[in-house]
């Protein structure tokens, strides 16, 4: 197949020329850059909107190209190249398809980005459970028959919001069903597919939302594509909303001098993906399932798998997610994650040919278990804390209303039925223990003193280190 990448063409077309920067952005490609050498040749292609490099927020020429051939390669009606992130992509459409105080319908092991965006439109969010998952010891997918429930009693809702797969690889097998169940209320379904990107490449992938007639899907190219960290891609697929709606979102809130290098790096994850073909795959699952056998046989550590192929947990009995993690990088080797039971590997995907030092790391994991074994053992009990309550769920108060109402700090082991203020976050993975108006139960507190516990990094307003928090006075 023929390589084809037009922004990357024009780019190396425009530098090809030595042209002489007498426009933004003031290091000159490169020239007064006093970063490290290895950084500042990359420089050069720190473009902004010039003659044959086309305009990112009214594209007519190499960047329409780029993204047209995504959606060609996503069979979307439109797709759109993200500059800041899936972040952007999730608030977009939201606001494409709710206003203030109307209902949305949203999986309640969303990302951070999804919360934000219901508080920035000023929505009123209907929270549905998800079920526990007993493989990754995680919050998995919402059920059809909770959707089905939270439908039936808010048929007036303006979205549904899922999240596809979950961060630690769970593909919900109901998805389909799920999205044909809301358009039969005709109400649209917004796919935040972060983790998903890839699943268009091979039909032994789990299915793409976007394939499955989810209405708007984002995922992130720099999570499991080749793309550069911040470079994510949106597609519409749908006959409840219109592209140009989502459009005129992105054009407010993503940034007015988009970076070239990511908006390059997304081109080049289109083609990776687009060019990506079965005997890929084949040799993909070849690597990985010789690796995960090696890994197998290492005394002590238990390898789980799950939906997405990229994915894999490591757990060591006795031993918590993050003290693993912590002999691992004594060794330098850094995984995405470490949780309670568990760290989290994402894999790279492969094509045929290209190689990924599967025997280093296997030697460096069995070398990390023998110092892991030297440490006295943390056993924490297995839960399932965040799905307790009722499936479907509506706050007492909104985000308006949490924003005027008094608040205080309280500690944090005293907050027993008190309505949480601010957002608390373990991250990653980015899922927020408390959201402002939620009541603050034993479980989710029992769930944070063992975080905190353990040593588990937090985002949000708080004051852990004081052991308060922030709630309704």
């Amino acid at each position: 197949m023929k390589i084809e990448r037009p922004l990357i063409t024009a780019l190396q077309s425009f530098v090809v020329n030595n042209p002489q920067s007498l426009h933004v952005p003031g290091h000159k490609n490169g020239m007064y850059s006093t970063l490290p050498v290895e950084i500042i040749e990359a420089l050069k292609y720190d473009l902004t909107e010039l003659k044959g490099l086309d305009d990112y927020h009214h594209p007519e020429e190499a960047i329409l190209e780029a993204e047209n051939l995504l959606s060609i390669t996503y069979q979307s009606d439109k797709s759109f190249f993200l500059v800041n992130g899936s972040t952007v992509g999730n608030l977009a459409m939201i606001y494409a398809t709710c206003k203030r105080n109307e209902k949305i319908i949203v999986q309640r092991n969303a990302h951070k980005s999804i919360f934000h965006a219901l508080e920035l439109v000023g929505a009123k969010p209907i929270f549905v459970s998800p079920e526990w998952d007993e493989n990754t010891y995680t919050a998995g997918a919402v059920t059809i028959n909770t959707l089905k429930k939270a439908l039936d009693q808010h048929e007036d809702a303006k979205a549904v919001v899922l999240t596809y797969p979950t961060y630690y690889g769970v593909a919900s097998s109901q998805l389909k069903e799920q999205i044909d169940l809301c358009h039969d209320y005709q109400i649209p379904v917004l796919v935040d597919e972060a983790h998903g990107a890839h699943f268009i490449a091979s039909s032994t992938f789990p299915p793409s939302a976007i394939q499955l007639g989810a209405d708007i899907c984002v995922q992130s190219a720099h999570k499991t594509l080749n793309a550069m960290t911040m470079a994510s891609f949106l597609h519409v697929k749908s006959k409840l909303i219109q592209p140009d709606k989502v459009n005129h979102y992105l054009r407010m809130l993503q940034s007015s001098s988009p970076s070239y290098l990511l908006l390059a790096s997304l081109d080049d994850a289109r083609n990776y993906v687009q060019t990506y073909f079965e005997y890929d795959a084949a040799y993909f699952w070849g690597k990985r399932n010789q690796w995960i056998d090696a890994l197998k046989s290492i005394q002590s550590l238990e390898v789980i798998e799950v939906n997405d192929p990229l994915k894999v947990l490591l757990r060591v009995q006795g031993y918590t997610g993050f003290q693993l993690k912590e002999v691992l990088e004594q060794s330098h080797l850094y995984v995405e994650l470490a949780d309670t039971y568990q760290v989290l590997l994402i894999l790279p995907l492969l094509k045929q040919g290209q190689t990924y030092p599967f025997a280093e790391t296997r030697i460096l994991i069995k070398e990390a278990i023998k110092l892991l074994k030297k440490e006295p053992k943390q056993v924490v009990a297995i839960a399932n804390p965040t799905l307790e309550g009722p499936e479907v769920v509506t706050f007492e108060h909104s985000y308006d209303e949490v924003g005027q109402l008094d608040k205080e700090w309280v500690p944090y082991m005293r907050a027993i039925g008190r309505i949480s203020a601010s957002m608390i976050i373990p991250y990653p993975p980015g899922i927020p223990l408390f959201i402002p108006g939620e009541k603050i139960t034993v479980a989710k507190l029992s769930q944070l003193e063992e975080l905190i516990a353990i040593g588990a990094a937090f985002q949000g307003q708080h004051r852990l280190s004081e052991k308060l928090i922030y709630v309704i006075k």
